[in-house]
């Protein structure tokens, strides 16, 4: 009986290690919300981007600086869209996301660019509209930051210089499998 003991007390700590780890992987402090089925894809964006979006228009504006928000949430299929251009269609590779590997795709990313005082839209990302010797676009992208956004101008092997994301502390791989943070 004795040796039982000793074989099956290793395998029970083990299995109730990992029923815990489970347990906290899955609930999150109540930081996420999920389903077992998966929460719906978003048609807008996420209450805290969007009230965050316009805060970055209205800062900006403080230093004259128009701010045009170009993408919001995106759809599988227009993500599959922009995948193909620069490879299986014409134009240049503008992601390396397919439909489901983007945060546009769950309401969490926008794209930005600027306008001028014509109207005309600026994908300069070294244009000075406001003259005050500093790239609006980084300008820009510093009150992103400031904002609690990742900007795409500072990953390493892909500048996405449009790009602002707030991930929430999610993977695309949660993402997938239908964990969304939380809407206040």
């Amino acid at each position: 009986m004795k040796k039982l003991q000793q074989i099956l007390l290793p395998w029970i700590i083990i299995i109730l290690c990992l029923v815990i780890l489970f347990h906290v992987y899955h609930h999150n402090n109540g930081k996420y919300s999920e389903s077992d089925k998966g929460d719906p894809l978003p048609s807008n964006l996420h209450p805290t981007v969007e009230a965050n979006k316009n805060r970055l228009i209205e800062r900006a504006a403080k230093k004259n600086i128009d701010v045009v928000i170009t993408e919001e949430v995106r759809s599988f299929k227009e993500q599959n869209r922009l995948y193909e251009q620069g490879r299986t269609r014409k134009g240049n590779i503008v992601t390396y996301a397919k439909g489901g590997e983007s945060y546009h795709n769950y309401g969490l990313a926008i794209d930005f660019a600027l306008e001028n005082d014509t109207g005309k839209i600026i994908w300069n990302i070294q244009y000075d509209g406001n003259g005050n010797n500093q790239s609006d676009w980084y300008e820009v992208a510093a009150i992103a930051k400031e904002l609690g956004f990742e900007w795409g101008g500072d990953w390493n092997n892909f500048k996405d210089y449009p790009h602002l994301q707030m991930t929430f502390g999610l993977s695309i791989n949660q993402l997938q499998q239908g964990v969304r943070p939380k809407v206040d």
